[in-house]
């Protein structure tokens, strides 16, 4: 058996109880494409393959994958890095489903590439659900006003709504992590609020600026972008943390427009 790697941020899942709460949270059909990123030794894809036809599976550890396609013959295993795969090649015009224990040390570029993929490529992703750490978990879900919103929480919520569905103890992991975990649904928004990547480029901007000083007063943050708050609606004396979405977005499209 292939053990952990550190440096691929491996913690493999074992808890039965725990696979099964997943499972049961998905909800499979025969019909549904599945595509799981990270099986690891194949504690989930154990109970996925059987109730799916069409499954693809993605895992960057060589040593890993002759295993895990002995055991799984009717599953397509991809041995890449996840953060270089093209996900869009992989969806089916039926809608295809996502899953996965993410390694925690490229959950966030990785949850980003996600969110982008349910932006650009509506109707062909159906949801998510997803083993992440919990801290990340809190901030993909967050609301103005709490310490956890941030960028993750407003490039997320940009396109998809997030969903906290349980969490799970360290030792329900080989080997354990020392934090605890969370399982999410990701679902794509029907009308995301920025479609085009310009000015979703500029909502980056806006957010890089406004969260790298959180405890300045916002027009102290956003200093550079020289905006006329009066014509924001945007309070300029509140901080980055109490900032909505939706005033993220105004700011975004006044930055870009004015590019």
């Amino acid at each position: 058996m292939v053990h952990a790697r550190k440096r691929f941020g491996q913690h493999f899942l074992a808890d039965q109880g725990v696979i099964h709460q997943i499972v049961n949270a998905m909800g499979l059909k025969s019909s549904d494409r599945l595509i799981e990123i990270g099986p690891g030794q194949g504690a989930l894809t154990e109970h996925l393959a059987g109730q799916t036809d069409s499954f693809v599976a993605i895992e960057i550890d060589r040593d890993l994958v002759p295993f895990l396609k002995a055991r799984f013959p009717a599953v397509e295993f991809i041995n890449e890095d996840v953060l270089a795969v093209d996900l869009a090649s992989l969806l089916h015009t039926d809608g295809s489903r996502l899953v996965g224990n993410l390694p925690y040390n490229i959950s966030s570029p990785l949850l980003l590439k996600i969110a982008t993929l349910m932006r650009d490529h509506r109707g062909l992703v159906r949801d998510g659900h997803f083993m992440l750490q919990r801290e990340m978990a809190e901030r993909m879900a967050a609301v103005p006003g709490t310490k956890a919103w941030g960028r993750l929480s407003i490039m997320m919520q940009l396109s998809c709504d997030v969903e906290h569905l349980f969490d799970v103890a360290p030792e329900s992991f080989k080997p354990p992590p020392k934090v605890w975990s969370s399982v999410v649904r990701i679902l794509p928004k029907d009308a995301p609020l920025l479609t085009d990547a310009s000015q979703v480029a500029a909502l980056d901007r806006v957010l890089r600026l406004a969260f790298a000083g959180r405890r300045k007063r916002l027009a102290n943050a956003l200093k550079t972008l020289d905006l006329d708050w009066g014509t924001t609606g945007v309070d300029p004396n509140v901080r980055a943390d109490n900032v909505t979405l939706q005033e993220f977005v105004t700011l975004a499209l006044i930055e870009h427009n004015e590019q």
